[in-house]
């Protein structure tokens, strides 16, 4: 015999009735009024901004989807986003400065499924592997400038399981550059503990010629909290004629309901003159949710290790701020 008993909603989402864990202040200060400040003053700025531009973001991609589709009614999983934010990198002898960062995606689904367009500010084939792999460790002056890209992107499957896409389009520049890609990926789940990814990517740049890119990954759980990730990828540049490899070695742990804690290992090589490591490097991102599910602080320190510089010890630490105007993105 069980007897089961109905809870107002108020009651179970009453300060008191949560646990200390969901808080980030003490059980006396639930009621406490809040201080002027210039802290609160910034905050509830940027709680505006977010309210007023992230309606306006996803009003602008169901129009879009409206446009391209012609229909009057807009699918779901609109991906697309307006990403700020504010980065500040410290190096040896360098003190930190703070530099704005921006990046977007227009992902619109239309009315025919297979279809989307998709216009985003970087394109990952303009990027070397390295600095893909270290992105986050910089700051938007020390990123490369890929320019706008827009393409047409077809969906497709191959069996039951290979998701295929193919995009035709250009990068948005007098004169506009025109490029083609192909995309494969699978996932596989081994085990009760092991899961399997991969990848194979083929693309073509009018000026840069073409190039291929196969990623191998997978992840397990620790326990307690820990999960392992591992990845191998390698990429072919057919115009300068050599592989780029990177091995990456990783750890996730999250905190709280607040914050993430993310270890890397990774190793850089390249075949050209010879096969040979080009830099190592260890990071450690703390990624802590300021507010609700899109104002973000990051705290990143970090080695490298590079051949340039006769594998001598390049210490860095970015602090950054982000936010994300869209209500569908994955900010892992």
């Amino acid at each position: 015999m069980f007897t089961v008993r109905d809870s107002a909603i108020l009651d179970v989402l009453a300060p008191e009735s949560l646990p200390y864990s969901f808080y980030t202040f003490e059980p006396d200060e639930y009621w406490a009024e809040p201080e002027d400040s210039w802290w609160m003053s910034l905050s509830n700025w940027v709680i505006r901004q977010e309210r007023i531009h992230g309606t306006t973001v996803q009003n602008f991609g169901a129009w879009a989807d409206r446009t391209l589709s012609r229909s009057s009614h807009s699918l779901p999983n609109n991906e697309s986003y307006l990403r700020i934010g504010f980065a500040a990198e410290s190096e040896y002898s360098d003190p930190a400065q703070f530099k704005p960062e921006l990046r977007f995606r227009l992902d619109v689904p239309t009315t025919q499924q297979k279809l989307r367009l998709v216009i985003e500010s970087e394109s990952d084939e303009l990027i070397s592997l390295g600095e893909r792999e270290r992105d986050r460790q910089l700051t938007e002056p020390n990123r490369t400038d890929t320019e706008t890209t827009g393409a047409l992107r077809f969906l497709a499957q191959v069996g039951d399981a290979i998701n295929l896409s193919t995009d035709v389009g250009g990068r948005l520049r007098l004169p506009p550059e025109m490029f083609w890609r192909t995309t494969a990926s699978k996932g596989w789940q081994l085990d009760d503990a092991w899961a399997l990814n991969v990848q194979q990517r083929v693309y073509y740049y009018h000026t840069r010629g073409w190039g291929a890119r196969s990623w191998f990954g997978a992840d397990r759980s620790l326990g307690n909290g820990w999960h392992f990730y591992t990845s191998s990828e390698l990429e072919w540049l057919h115009q300068d004629r050599k592989f780029e490899a990177a091995q990456i070695f990783s750890t996730r742990k999250r905190l709280s309901h607040r914050s993430v804690l993310t270890p890397r290992l990774g190793a850089l090589g390249e075949s050209q003159p010879s096969w040979r490591t080009t830099s190592y490097f260890a990071d450690l991102t703390w990624r802590y949710r300021l507010y609700e599910d899109w104002l973000f602080a990051e705290l990143i320190p970090a080695l490298e290790f590079p051949r340039e510089e006769g594998f001598k010890d390049q210490a860095s630490v970015v602090f950054r701020i982000e936010m994300y105007f869209s209500g569908m993105i994955d900010r892992h």
